[in-house]
């Protein structure tokens, strides 16, 4: 590569680092006078990379939005950390529905690494383990997940087709006051319009997203995190259980974490060390029961079980099975 190319390439790279940078600094990172920044931003021009000239004290030039990707430059460390990325977000199943979109990345990504780095990146995903097993995640639409997000951002209602977890089709109103990933699944909790009550979508199961005109004011309160966390812990289950444990708040939580109970906090008094163990109500709900007696036994703190009497039985039946695993020679 001839030494202007190069420097041209490395203009790019500079400018895509992102904000206004001036002439004087142009010139200085490429060892070049003022005149040949210009001469470069022009061969970038007429390459269709949206260059913009900024006038003014500060002023300089900068990149654009333009009608197409330009050439992407990355250093080592920025394309292996991008790489890495794609790797995390397929595991964890945070992609769009175009399932071949990261794959596709990740090879365009790779075939420009030097080899060295190539060999190294290589090196690094055969000798990667994970400790938990891939999931088969259901994943949203990629346009009805920039739909949203624009939506929230600028607080605007939005129209869906949302199919429910029993296959059932509706068309609704969303008020969207935020976007959540969460356990591999993206979320939008959000005010149901039609119904006049906070809600919580799986993304994965929107369709035909579509900006509505007007606005709407973001409610005061918990966050879009803490809402969905908030859902889950309260939503329709069969079982409704409730528990007193005595220990700290942190000790529950390790074991019983937001989006899985209610945990009724204390305000400790003056002078008092709010990590002081003591009695605390829990709530939950459950399809299932059979999951919670090992549960309980990991936390190893006292514990008392106001409903239902089920859940006592299947921790009497626990016990037993312990003692008697215990007592074998």
């Amino acid at each position: 590569m001839s030494r202007p190319t190069g420097r041209v390439l490395t203009l790019l790279e500079l400018l895509q680092s992102g904000g206004t940078r001036t002439v004087a600094e142009l010139a200085e990172r490429l060892g070049v006078e003022g005149r040949t920044v210009r001469r470069y931003v022009d061969q970038l021009i007429d390459l269709d990379v949206p260059v913009e000239s900024v006038r003014g004290r500060y002023g300089g030039y900068r990149l654009a939005p333009g009608h197409r990707l330009p050439p992407l430059m990355l250093g080592d460390d920025e394309a292996l950390a991008v790489l890495l990325g794609l790797v995390a977000g397929r595991r964890a199943g945070l992609t769009t529905t175009q399932r071949t979109a990261s794959e596709t990345a990740s090879a365009k990504i790779r075939r420009v690494l030097p080899k060295r780095i190539a060999r190294r990146l290589d090196t690094l995903l055969e000798t990667l383990a994970f400790t938990d097993q891939p999931d088969d995640f259901d994943t949203p639409d990629a346009e009805a997940l920039l739909t949203i997000a624009d939506a929230v951002r600028h607080r605007r209602p939005v129209s869906i087709r949302y199919t429910d977890r029993d296959g059932r089709r509706s068309d609704r109103t969303l008020h969207a006051y935020g976007i959540v990933a969460h356990a591999g699944r993206w979320y939008v909790t959000g005010k149901d319009a039609r119904i006049g009550a906070d809600r919580t979508f799986r993304l994965d199961r929107i369709a035909d997203a579509r900006t509505l005109p007007g606005s709407f004011e973001a409610p005061v309160g918990p966050d879009p995190a803490d809402r969905l966390l908030s859902a889950f812990a309260t939503a329709e289950y069969r079982h409704e259980v409730t528990l007193r444990i005595h220990g700290t708040v942190e000790q529950i939580r390790a074991r019983l974490p937001a989006g899985v109970a209610n945990l009724e906090e204390y305000a400790p008094v003056a002078g008092e060390d709010p990590a002081t163990e003591r009695w605390l109500r829990v709530e939950l709900r459950a399809e299932r029961l059979d999951w919670l007696p090992p549960v309980l036994a990991s936390l190893d703190r006292p514990f008392v079980i106001e409903r239902p009497d089920e859940l006592r039985d299947l921790v009497i039946a626990l016990a037993d099975r312990l003692g008697f695993y215990a007592r074998q020679a």
